[in-house]
C-alpha cells in the first residue's frame, strides 16, 4: 500500500518569507509544482500519493500528474487532519507535512507521521 503524503500547503509555503504573500494562488501552484518533480528530497520514500491541502485564495489550484489538490472548504487544517483520520481508519500509512503543532497533535492521534516544511522545499 503506497503511503499518503498529505502536504499542509499554507504552513508550507509561509515557512520561507518569499514574498508568498504578494500571490498566495501562485504560491500555492510553485509548490505543487516543486512536488510534482521532486529533486530527490522527499519526506518518504517508496510507492506514495501526494495531496495538496489548499485553502482560501489557493483554492483554484488545479491537480497535475503526480499531484492531487485538495481544496479545503473551510479550514485547511481540518481537511488535513480529516484525510489522516481516513487514512488511519484505512490502516494506510500517512505523512502530514506541516509545521503547525496543533495540526500535528491532532494528526498523530490518527496515526500519521509529521514531517516539517523542509523535507519538501527546495533549499
Amino acid at each position: 500500500m503506497d503511503t499518503l503524503l498529505v502536504v499542509d500547503a499554507a504552513n508550507v509555503v509561509g515557512s520561507v518569507p518569499d514574498g508568498w504573500w504578494r500571490d498566495r494562488r501562485a504560491a500555492a501552484e510553485r509548490l505543487r509544482d516543486a512536488l510534482a518533480a521532486p529533486d530527490g528530497q522527499s519526506a518518504v520514500s517508496g510507492p506514495v500519493t501526494v495531496v495538496l491541502v489548499v485553502e482560501g485564495a489557493a483554492r483554484s489550484v488545479a491537480p497535475v500528474p503526480g499531484v492531487l489538490v485538495e481544496a479545503a472548504p473551510g479550514s485547511g487544517d481540518d481537511t488535513v487532519a480529516e484525510l489522516a483520520a481516513r487514512a488511519g481508519r484505512e490502516g494506510r500509512p500517512c505523512v502530514v507535512v506541516t509545521a503547525d503543532r496543533e495540526l500535528r497533535r491532532r494528526v498523530t492521534a490518527h496515526g500519521a507521521r509529521c514531517a516539517g516544511p523542509r523535507s519538501v522545499r527546495r533549499r
